[in-house]
Order: C-alpha cells, then sequence, then structure tokens
C-alpha cells in the first residue's frame, strides 16, 4: 500500500476528545487513522510532533467582492487569505454584482470563482421577496448553501443591488420589504429545507435614531452606536425567531453582537425554533472602548457594541447558544476607511486572522480546542449540510485538516496579510497559537504562513 500523504505524531482533536494518532491520504480522502504505523511508502509526510491536527476550518460569512469591486478584494486573494489563516472552506455571500439570485447567475458564479479558488467553497444565494420568491427552488435545487436576506435593505429593481438608506422617491428602488413579504421569504425557504440567514438590524429604526443623532453634531463612535443601538438587533432577532418558529424554516442569525439577541436566541432555541447563530472576532475581542486606539478601521455593520455585550457573547459561545464563528470578511481600501466616520463604508478583512485569534483565546483559557473545534468546523459542517464530508476527521471523508501550533508566537502584521486590502483593527496584536498548514482535499495550500499550491478549490453543496 501506497500513501499520498501520511501527518505522524500529531495530536488529533474533535469537538469532544484529543488523541494521539497518524492520517493516512489517499486520493485526497482520510483514508486510515492508526495510533500505530501502518505498512507503506508515503509520497508526502509531516511529522505534527507537538502539534495539533484539527479538521478543516470553515468560514460561513466571506464577502469576495468577486465580481463587483474587485479593486477591494476578489477570490484569488481572499481564498489566499483563507488558507493563510487555516481555513479550508468557505461560504461565500450573495451580493456580488450581479448577485446569486436564480440558477443561472449561481451556474456563472461557480464558473467565476473555481478557477481562483484556493479552498473550497459554497455559495449563498441572495433572497429579495417578491423580485425571486420564484427562483428559491431553483437555487436551491442548483446547490447554494444557504439564502441570505438582507433585513430592512431596498433594492434596485433593474440592477438587483442592495442599497442600505432607503428614502421615499428614489429612482428604480423599491422600498424595503413589509412583515408579510419577510414572512413569505421564511415561508419559501422553509419548503426547500434550506436555511435562511439574516443581517439582523431594523433599518426604520436606525434611520430615524441617526437622524436624530446626527442632529447633535456629534462624531464619536459612541453617537454611531446610539444610531445603530442594540435595540436594532435584539427588535429583528426576535421577529426572525418568532417567523422561523412559526413557519419551520431553519433560521441562522449572522454576526451576533449584542447581549439581548444572545438572550433572545437563547429563549427561541428553549421553545423549539430551528434557529442557529454565528458571532465573529471583532464582537469576542474589541469593545466601544478599543476606538480611540483603533479608529475608523473598527467601523462594522452590525457595529461593535459595549464590553457587557463581549462578556455576553463569551457566554453564549460556551454554554451552546451561539454555535458559530464566523469573520464576516468585507474588505475596503484604506483610503476608503480614512473618511468621516459617519460616511466611511463598514467592514474590514477577517478571514486571516480569525483562526489565530481564537486559537491565542485557547491559550488564554477562554474557550477549549474542542469547543474551537466545534465553532469553526463541525457545526458549520453540520448546520449547512456539508458533513461529514467537511468538518470531519472521519475516515472515506475528504482531507481538509488544519494544522495548528499552540506554542508558537507571533504578530498580526496588516502589510502581511493576503488580502488586496491591508487594513485590520488588529495591527500589531501578539498571539500565541497559529495554523501552521492548510491542506485542502489532500494537498497542502499553505505551509508556515507561505501559499504553497495554486488554485484547487471546487463547490461545495449540501447534501440533499
Amino acid at each position: 500500500m501506497s500513501w499520498d500523504y501520511v501527518i505522524k505524531n500529531g495530536t488529533l482533536v474533535t469537538s469532544n476528545e484529543s488523541f494521539k494518532a497518524n492520517i493516512y491520504i489517499k486520493d485526497g480522502k482520510i483514508a486510515a487513522i492508526s495510533d500505530q504505523p501502518l505498512e507503506g511508502e508515503a509520497k508526502t509526510e509531516t511529522d505534527a510532533t507537538g502539534q495539533y491536527v484539527l479538521p478543516g476550518l470553515i468560514d460561513v460569512h466571506v464577502h469576495s467582492r468577486d465580481p463587483g469591486p474587485t479593486y477591494k478584494e476578489d477570490f484569488f486573494t481572499s481564498t489566499q487569505a483563507a488558507a493563510a489563516g487555516g481555513i479550508t472552506t468557505i461560504f461565500d455571500m450573495p451580493n456580488t454584482t450581479p448577485p446569486t439570485r436564480d440558477a443561472a447567475s449561481f451556474k456563472a458564479q461557480v464558473a467565476n470563482l473555481t478557477p481562483k479558488a484556493h479552498v473550497d467553497f459554497g455559495i449563498w444565494g441572495i433572497a429579495l421577496g417578491p423580485m425571486n420568491n420564484a427562483n428559491l427552488p431553483e437555487l436551491h435545487e442548483a446547490g447554494v448553501i444557504g439564502f441570505k436576506y438582507f433585513w430592512g435593505y431596498a433594492v434596485n429593481k433593474n440592477t438587483f443591488q442592495l442599497t442600505y438608506n432607503y428614502k421615499p422617491g428614489m429612482t428604480d428602488v423599491l422600498p424595503p420589504l413589509s412583515d408579510g413579504e419577510v414572512y413569505e421569504i421564511f415561508q419559501n425557504v422553509a419548503k426547500t429545507g434550506n436555511v435562511v440567514a439574516i443581517h439582523g438590524e431594523d433599518s426604520s429604526l436606525i434611520q430615524t435614531l441617526t437622524e436624530q443623532v446626527k442632529k447633535s453634531g456629534r462624531t464619536d463612535y459612541d453617537a454611531l452606536v446610539e444610531s445603530r443601538p442594540n435595540l436594532a438587533e435584539e427588535v429583528t432577532v426576535q421577529m426572525g425567531a418568532a417567523f422561523s418558529r412559526a413557519s419551520g424554516a431553519r433560521l441562522h442569525v449572522l454576526h451576533v453582537t449584542t447581549a439581548e439577541a444572545a438572550d433572545a436566541i437563547r429563549r427561541a432555541k428553549a421553545q423549539g425554533a430551528p434557529i442557529s447563530a454565528e458571532t465573529c472576532p471583532h464582537y469576542l475581542f474589541l469593545s466601544n472602548e478599543d476606538y480611540p486606539k483603533v479608529g475608523p478601521v473598527m467601523k462594522i455593520y452590525p457595529l461593535v457594541k459595549y464590553e457587557k455585550d463581549k462578556k455576553k457573547l463569551w457566554e453564549a459561545i460556551n454554554d451552546g447558544t451561539i454555535t458559530i464563528v464566523s469573520s464576516d470578511h468585507a474588505p475596503h481600501t484604506p483610503e476608503e476607511k480614512a473618511g468621516s466616520l459617519w460616511e466611511i463604508p463598514a467592514g474590514m478583512p477577517g478571514i486571516e486572522t480569525m483562526a489565530p485569534l481564537m486559537l491565542n483565546a485557547v491559550n488564554e483559557g477562554k474557550l477549549t480546542l474542542q469547543k474551537l473545534t466545534a465553532l469553526m468546523a463541525e457545526n458549520p459542517a453540520k448546520r449547512f449540510g456539508i458533513y461529514p464530508q467537511k468538518g470531519s476527521l472521519e475516515v472515506g471523508t475528504d482531507a481538509d485538516i488544519t494544522i495548528v501550533d499552540m506554542d508558537k508566537e507571533t504578530v498580526i502584521k496588516a502589510e502581511n496579510l493576503h488580502s488586496k486590502s491591508k487594513v485590520t483593527a488588529y495591527d500589531g496584536w501578539a498571539i500565541k497559537g497559529v495554523p501552521v498548514e492548510t491542506i485542502v482535499r489532500g494537498e497542502t495550500v499553505m505551509k508556515n504562513g507561505e501559499i504553497v499550491h495554486a488554485p484547487l478549490g471546487k463547490v461545495v453543496k449540501p447534501n440533499k
């Protein structure tokens, strides 16, 4: 017997255990796992002594901007950044130009992204209400990983592009959906059995409060938070949870930021709603108190909130209320992030720094390595129907593997990011615990921080 790849002497980590073993890879699959050496020559071998071998990490929330404003980012660079950060599969968001709104645009997006992909990828479909309700079944059959509804956004009826600040009389722009139209999305997605994900902020409330706060002339970060308060997330998550429970739609709440939303999700789960939730590193490691040091780079929607929220999010992770951590990778150029706080775009790169930040948190005792594996591999794969092919270390599944060194120390530097945008809130942060090898279907894509493989990624579709 010959092996394509052997990873020996590592400590394998799943969501509930760690154990020393060797992994044997053949034809892109995990062919054997053994605590004793197996016979046969290996074409490639890695000695993982002192290191931890995790199922390939998954990022369910990525904006690669492709097609669209690719001067900020494209799929080639976003997937390089993913691999550099230990990520083996990403889910790309549908608010591209054009958006992924029907089977034809899904097929076109697969063709566009595949030649650029350094990791495997799923594709979100967009839910626009009456504009594409009829297309949701064909999108599901085509293989979207889920449907995203941008709660409260208006839509250009010609280009299908989203806008947040709707005003009556806007040419060619349809107003945000009514509650009834949103509920109809939930009903239609429920019929497919797929997941509907929401950006949970009440746009009408935000517009009213923004006008009130701006009249004061304030330009500080806390003023911005007052214009997009915890209440805006709380009421939307509560409504989404109620719609999920009533319709049977499997709801996923994106980028949870507040204690109130976490409490609402916990209650909804207790009441039997088919709901899951994610949060992101910027909500776990930053608060409004960091703005004087970090500056406008920190503007992300939903906004980074308060210390009390950060504390409650960690509690929600550790009690199982929040089951996924994602990056919400959303690059903008340094020039775009340097203007007025009220006017600059929201978002920053996060895919490359997510795993190092979370591994550092393991070393700080905030969570276990098993919990990290659940949050960033097993739970995403199970929720979105790609387990055990992804997110596991089981014989016969894709050999997607992230090897991490929990003792290795480094400093995050913006200039070293693989994204086009060299913008991060974590520039200069000291980290202990980093991914040292990213393996996608048996092929090493990243080794010791360097991209060592040409694009090889394939589209991933949920199990039917």
